[in-house]
């Protein structure tokens, strides 16, 4: 069994892999994170394995806490990844993002597949059909524009995510979640419809927290898996696994 770890900016999301088969998904705070895998690993005692991604700020000595338990992998660059990485700067590029190519590579092969992950942020990741890393954009996810609105104007207020009840706000309040939602779905199939005129033979995948919000609104026929990115972890580890 293995336990894969995705410390992302906001919370942190874990899953108990057998094989390829989710056992069970968590998620949590990240001043929860010692005593949630402790109680993880009461539960799964034959997890064997422990392998994290991180973007966000948690000190490895968290992880190497359960060393004595069993084997901890922290992927970064330097690991051997699926796909050839023709970023300009590859050193920058995400470990979260990579994480996500190599997951789009490994299970969709033969195509060239475009990677949206909504969370915090939402990126956007290519990748050609012949396992090219190509790039994509990075922009603010949904509760970023919201805080945005708030904390660089006089007035307008802090709002959460609510659906729209038409694309003409009447008020401030139903004005910004207009702006907000609205504007978001444009910018996500503006960039699919730019893909789709320039590549055929096209997969897209959405992911992140707020895919599922997002995926019956969007105009574009996608892919959508909330949980893309810890199976890409585990899959990208057992690539690993089978090829150093």
């Amino acid at each position: 069994m293995v336990l894969a770890v995705d410390v992302g900016n906001t919370r942190i999301k874990a899953a108990v892999f057998e094989g390829s088969t989710v056992l069970e998904n968590f998620i949590f705070e990240k001043n929860e994170l010692e005593k949630k895998i402790e109680k993880i690993l009461k539960k799964f005692q034959n997890c064997s394995d422990l392998v994290v991604a991180s973007v966000g700020s948690v000190e490895k000595q968290s992880f190497l806490t359960f060393e004595n338990q069993l084997k901890i992998h922290f992927l970064t660059h330097e690991d051997v990844f699926p796909f050839t990485n023709k970023y300009a700067t590859p050193k920058t590029l995400g470990i979260d993002r990579m994480v996500l190519a190599a997951g789009a590579t490994l299970q969709f092969p033969e195509q060239n597949r475009l990677v949206i992950d909504a969370g915090t942020c939402i990126t956007y990741d290519f990748i050609d059909e012949n396992d090219n890393y190509l790039g994509g954009a990075i922009s603010p996810g949904l509760r970023l524009r919201y805080e945005a609105l708030h904390n660089f104007t006089a007035k307008l207020p802090l709002l959460t995510l609510d659906t729209p009840e038409s694309y003409i706000g009447n008020s401030t309040k139903e004005a910004i979640h207009s702006g907000v939602v609205n504007g978001f779905v444009y910018e996500i199939d503006g960039f699919i419809d730019e893909y789709r005129e320039n590549f055929s033979n096209f997969i897209i995948i959405l992911t992140g927290g707020d895919a599922d919000f997002l995926a019956k609104r969007l105009k574009n026929t996608i892919f959508a898996n909330s949980n893309f990115l810890l199976e890409s972890l585990n899959q990208t580890f057992q690539y690993k696994i089978d090829n150093d």
